[in-house]
């Protein structure tokens, strides 16, 4: 009887999960990311840059997403500097390679050796023993699904090689 009561119990409690990832899936890359709490310069950095309705687009896209605790590991007063009207060409630059045209979900990343980004630049891909490395950054959380791409989570920014 404990058995089936465990059993039943499980079950439900995967259905739970099954039913939660299926509404994650119902929210595009950018509502996604915002609703994460994690992404809140990404989400600033995504609107001066006016990127914000391209992302919300049909895609597919995959996005190396920063969190914000990537973003203060940026020298003092870079995020702010990035952010002012002037700069938004950099700004903008920076964020596109974190895109990659297309949805790679976690297995299709570890098959390349690079990808080419939606600024046209190349990002490196190394899936080692460690784990899964985009340049310079870990990669700490995959297959983040949205419905029109897939997110990954990056511990670092990315910068292109003109930066």
């Amino acid at each position: 009887m404990i058995t089936k009561i465990t059993t039943l119990a499980a079950a439900a409690v995967a259905g739970l999960l099954a039913a939660g990832a299926v509404r994650a899936a119902e929210a595009d890359i950018v509502d996604t990311a915002v609703a994460a709490g994690q992404f809140n310069t990404l989400a600033a950095a995504l609107t001066e840059a006016g990127l914000v309705e391209t992302l919300k687009g049909p895609g597919p896209f995959t996005v190396f997403a920063p969190t914000d605790e990537a973003f203060a590991k940026l020298p003092a007063g870079t995020v702010e500097t990035l952010l002012e009207p002037e700069n938004k060409a950099k700004l903008t630059a920076i964020l596109t390679y974190h895109v990659v045209p297309g949805k790679l979900m976690a297995s299709d990343v570890v098959k390349y050796d690079a990808a080419k980004t939606a600024n046209s630049a190349q990002i490196d891909i190394d899936a080692g023993a460690g784990g899964v490395k985009v340049n310079n950054a870990n990669v700490t959380a995959t297959d983040i699904v949205a419905t029109n791409g897939v997110i990954h989570v990056i511990d670092a920014v990315l910068l292109p090689p003109d930066s």
